[in-house]
């Protein structure tokens, strides 16, 4: 059994409709919902199989969730003995917990145990990896220790701190004569624990501290008095120590709890193991096991970390390991051998007096293991072959495509001498070849042009005539913006530059070019592997990125003598404010933001605008993927147009992968960034750096998106900037056009 505190996804309001209950059913992916009342008590439950038995029923659709819902349904009271509540079966697949008095909802049980939950914290999963700081009495018995280790332990990236705590008068025994002495390792760890051991009152002032820094906090109790006394305080889970895994009743009285614990596995048989895992099954206690040895430090030879998969055969949920070897390398292989749960020692010098200290982490080296530890969770994925974005740029850039080996009319029946196979990537790869043979061309074909999937349809896909309420325009190479402007009613282009074309005379390729309104979007890499970032804290790199910055203004003025546009040409701009480690932190940010407020002043001029784009959190640049820390969050885009008057492009697609990872809502960012941007990239998007795909096929509800700009934006012009749009005589961008049209954007 596993149990749900964190209830927000599974709980709906009785006057909701059912189109309600059917959103909240998909994202959570359970089935089910708990229905409640205006005064927040469960008055019912509803299933996706409820909705579809309703509509077969009826013949139609209901409206309120309460046409629906089941008014009679198994449930648990939270102060029950759970061997006599519900149980779950065919029929019953979760269990609704509430309390006695008023039938508020507590938790939710679910059978299995593929997730543990601690405070807002899911474990288990698809879930990044929970590491524990294992402060214990590594504070030496200072509470000011304790705070700063505390303090670092956050710094470094944990997610929860934990102390020890033992009540020394029931803990250990007492002797009545020198011929009962303890060994001379019980006298040493005595002689510790005596002296090193934080009070009562110090120990729950840490844990104060801890909570006030946002960091979950756990203790091991020794001893059932210990625990009574951590119960006291509130602790939302318990670490158990390998030494108390045999010690049954003390478990028994903490599962009494309803608190998940983790329980470390060291010093035990199997058939001990076994025994403990029945015991806690039998009174379903929440718990998840950490593979574990018991000696400081473990020789790498006896940590044994492929015990990791009998440990999942053993025990039906999360399982974790908690070392006490040197080094980070061994928490890094379990992660990627599918441990949930790493602890590892915490202390700021292994030489202090204790035996904790030799096997613990200092924190720069813990921040390292966090840090591995995460990019290896993320490495594992998700088991299914798949391109990400960097692949398919490669895979354009280095493959092969299928291409006319002479010029062939439309029409004509494609053989294999028709057809050879050259770089770079950006038509139908090699293993199509055959697929093409015996077909006719679906339009005329130069040599050297690739072959494409509409190739392998009967019908070409062409420009049509779309309407919208706004200016719309396409993105454009000089190379290809006369042909693709003739296809489409267009009101603009916005001219991609590469820092090639900054060399070009544009006039030799602009001429008798059918528009006059244009848009420009920088380069965003120029000679020597220089990518723009005017926020560089670097002052020589930062001066050259303005000075780069200076030729595409430049290039703007040959572009308006040459095409005469009515109104300003905007320049949309990626400003920088990336990094490599990871994100910045605040104070960085700011200082950030007010170089790239620095060269804003020295570029903006008044028919040329500059329009710094709204970004991502993980944006490919030439030289991989980076961590981005400006203009991706709305309320630092709002602060920075008040301050410095800088208006943005915004990117929905960028703005929807920084509302994912950020977590803040990418419809109410759209409405407060959309009034600052005269000009939109609207494209699709998913997950936190899913782009280049096609709209309709992401994240984004665009007919919900397009009834927002046409409030918050209603003048703003946009193009639909689809990666590799432009192939296939406009291919991706006629698709897109299409597609906003008929969905009212």
């Amino acid at each position: 059994m596993a149990v749900i505190r964190n209830v927000y996804d599974f709980v709906l309001g009785h006057s909701a409709s059912v189109v309600e209950a059917m959103v909240k059913l998909n994202n959570n992916k359970r089935g089910f919902l708990i229905i409640l009342d205006d005064a927040g008590r469960v008055v019912g439950t509803v299933t996706d199989g409820d909705i579809r038995r309703a509509i077969i029923a009826n013949g139609a659709f209901p409206d309120r969730v309460t046409e629906v819902m089941r008014h009679r349904f198994s449930f648990a009271y939270d102060d029950d003995d759970d061997a006599f509540g519900p149980k779950f079966s065919d029929r019953i697949k979760f269990i609704p917990v509430v309390d006695r008095r008023d039938r508020r909802l507590v938790s939710i049980r679910i059978p299995g145990r593929s997730i543990l939950e601690i405070e807002d914290r899911q474990i288990g999963a698809d879930n990044p990896p929970f590491v524990i700081a294992e402060i214990g009495n590594n504070h030496n018995g200072s509470l000011s220790v304790a705070k700063e280790m505390i303090d670092a332990a956050v710094e470094a990236g944990a997610d929860c701190v934990k102390f020890q705590y033992r009540d020394m008068e029931t803990l250990y025994r007492r002797t009545d004569s020198d011929d009962q002495a303890n060994d001379l390792g019980v006298e040493y760890t005595l002689d510790l624990l005596s002296r090193f051991q934080l009070s009562q009152e110090d120990i729950f002032e840490a844990f104060d501290y801890a909570r006030a820094k946002g960091t979950i906090v756990m203790c091991t109790p020794w001893d059932s008095e210990a625990f009574r006394t951590l119960e006291s305080y509130g602790l939302s889970a318990y670490k158990i120590a390998s030494a108390d895994l045999t010690n049954l009743p003390l478990l028994k009285t903490i599962s009494k709890s309803g608190k998940p614990m983790l329980l470390s596995t060291g010093m035990s048989h199997e058939w001990e193991l076994k025994n403990t895992i029945s015991v806690l099954e039998a009174v379903n206690a929440e718990y998840a096991l950490l593979h574990c040895n018991s000696t400081y430090p473990t020789p790498f030879k006896d940590v044994n970390l492929a015990y990791l998969d009998r440990l999942r055969e053993l025990h039906d949920g999360v399982v974790g390991y908690s070392g006490h070897e040197r080094g980070i390398e061994v928490p890094i292989a379990a992660v990627a051998l599918g441990a949930k749960i790493i602890e590892k020692h915490f202390t700021f010098d292994r030489s202090w007096e204790g035996n904790d200290h030799k096997v613990s982490l200092l924190p720069n080296e813990f921040a390292q293991m966090v840090k591995s530890v995460r990019n290896v969770h993320e490495a594992l994925g998700n088991g299914e072959k798949s391109l990400g974005q960097g692949e398919l740029i490669n895979r354009e850039n280095l493959s092969k495509s299928i291409v006319a080996k002479h010029d062939l009319p439309a029409g004509q029946i494609i053989t294999a001498d028709d057809l050879e196979i050259r770089s770079p990537g950006q038509g139908l790869q090699p293993n199509r070849f055959q697929e093409l043979v015996g077909r006719p061309t679906i339009k005329p074909k130069k040599t050297g042009d690739f072959f494409f999937e509409s190739d392998l349809s009967s019908i070409a896909v062409v420009a049509t005539k779309t309407r919208f309420s706004r200016p719309v325009g396409i993105p454009v190479r000089y190379h290809d913006a006369k042909q693709l402007a003739r296809q489409h009613s267009l009101d603009f282009v916005e001219f991609h530059l590469s820092y090639s074309d900054l060399a070009i005379d544009p006039s030799r390729l602009l001429d008798g070019f059918p528009l006059h309104e244009f848009a420009v979007h920088a380069p965003e890499l120029f000679e020597n592997d220089h990518i723009l970032d005017l926020s560089s804290e670097d002052t020589a790199y930062r001066e050259q990125s303005i000075a780069h910055l200076r030729r595409v203004i430049e290039v703007s003025h040959q572009l308006r003598d040459i095409l005469k546009p009515n109104g300003k040409t905007y320049v949309v701009v990626n400003a920088g404010g990336f990094s490599t480690e990871g994100f910045l932190p605040g104070d960085v940010v700011e200082e950030k933001y007010a170089r790239v407020a620095e060269a804003y002043k020295l570029l903006n001029e008044p028919d040329v605008e500059l329009l710094f784009q709204t970004m991502p959190p993980f944006p490919w640049h030439f030289g991989g993927q980076s961590y981005h820390n400006l203009f991706c969050e709305p309320g630092h885009i709002a602060d920075f147009n008040q301050s410095y008057g800088a208006r943005v492009c915004l990117d929905v697609s960028h703005t929807s992968m920084s509302a994912q990872h950020f977590g803040f809502d990418f419809y109410d960012a759209c409405s407060k960034v959309a009034p600052l941007s005269p000009h939109m990239h609207i494209v699709d998007a998913y997950g936190t750096d899913g782009e280049g795909i096609a709209i309709g096929e992401g994240d984004i509800d665009f007919k919900r998106l397009g009834d927002i700009l046409k409030k918050t934006a209603p003048d703003a012009q946009f193009i639909p900037e689809i990666w590799q749009g432009h192939k296939n005589d406009g291919e991706g961008f006629w698709r897109a056009l299409e597609f906003l049209s008929d969905n009212g954007f």
